[in-house]
């Protein structure tokens, strides 16, 4: 909420190039590229496609685009999953259309025969596995011992096992990713591209992949090290996020004035919740931002970390609080 309203213009650069990266790497993870001179008009719209290969790369940026300005309005359902592989399939002839043949995994290495790593689900009980892993993601999402997090992270891993459709499914599987991130509050892949992230950890990637999806058609699979590669990927957007919106100083504004006063009236020690309390209607990261400022010009310090960090107003330091 504070950068949103106190710089606009330095969040839009964040989010250009966020949608930028975005397109770029998830389609170059699938061995998908485009010329560098073609992808910035491509990703912002402002050339029309001239092959396949620009064409994906121009329809995974429409997707991101419909998932930022109205994440809401999808439900983790077979329909949605078949609608964000018809959109950033277009130029398929089987877009939005479960496989038809079976689909392993292969890898093929110079001079030896391809080897199976994988046999995902078999086409013929694809859509009743994907009508299960819809069922299993919301009954999870229903227990309240299960976080999120941990939810969204099964709930990618059977897609990837699953495998529905004959191509495309890394892409719409980073999407949903997306997608389930928004629906629960983690909205950092708006500013900091999660796809770019991912393939600078690719060998991390396919590697927890590979141990996660071990035993998974037995059911005794185990999730920890996906969960761990996922739970780090969002970890490391979220530090840069910070470094980068921490360049962008909090300005003086009547909210700024509301919490300065709020923190000169605190008896002692105070925490970032008193503050809330005695700012309503002021964001929680306006007030972190701005308390940041502050001890970085000697006028507060906090001993802690986290919820439980107490701060203390020193006076005026270096600034003009």
């Amino acid at each position: 909420e504070l950068f949103t309203r106190q710089s606009p213009q330095a969040l839009k650069a964040l989010r250009d190039t966020a949608v930028i990266q975005s397109a770029e790497s998830s389609n170059r993870i699938e061995g998908v590229t485009v010329a560098q001179a073609r992808l910035y008009p491509l990703v912002l719209g402002q050339a029309k496609p001239r092959d396949r290969s620009e064409q994906e790369v121009q329809d995974y940026r429409r997707v991101l685009n419909e998932i930022h300005s109205d994440y809401a309005a999808f439900s983790i359902t077979p329909d949605t999953l078949q609608l964000l592989h018809a959109l950033c399939q277009s130029a398929s002839g089987d877009a939005g259309q479960f496989k038809r043949v079976d689909n392993d995994i292969v890898e093929f290495l110079p001079g030896q025969a391809p080897v199976v790593r994988f046999r995902c689900v078999k086409a013929a009980e694809t859509p009743a596995a994907v009508e299960e892993l819809c069922q299993h993601y919301q009954h999870a999402l229903d227990q309240e011992n299960i976080p999120p997090l941990i939810a969204i992270a099964a709930l990618i891993l059977d897609f990837l096992c699953i495998h529905p459709s004959r191509d495309g499914n890394g892409r719409v599987s980073r999407l949903l990713t997306l997608l389930a991130l928004y629906q629960h509050g983690y909205e950092v892949g708006r500013y900091i591209s999660l796809e770019r992230l991912v393939e600078e950890s690719r060998e991390s990637y396919y590697e927890c992949l590979r141990l996660s999806s071990q035993h998974w058609h037995d059911g005794k699979h185990e999730l920890t090290p996906w969960f761990n590669f996922i739970f780090a990927i969002i970890r490391r957007a979220y530090v840069e996020f910070e470094e980068r919106a921490g360049q962008i100083k909090a300005p003086r504004g009547a909210k700024s004035e509301r919490v300065l006063a709020a923190i000169r009236a605190q008896p002692g020690e105070f925490r970032l919740s008193d503050l809330e309390r005695d700012c309503p209607g002021v964001g929680r990261e306006w007030i972190r931002t701005l308390l940041a400022e502050l001890k970085k010009s000697g006028d507060v310090v906090c001993s802690g970390r986290g919820p439980g960090a107490r701060w203390r107003f020193l006076g005026n330091k270096g600034s003009n609080a």
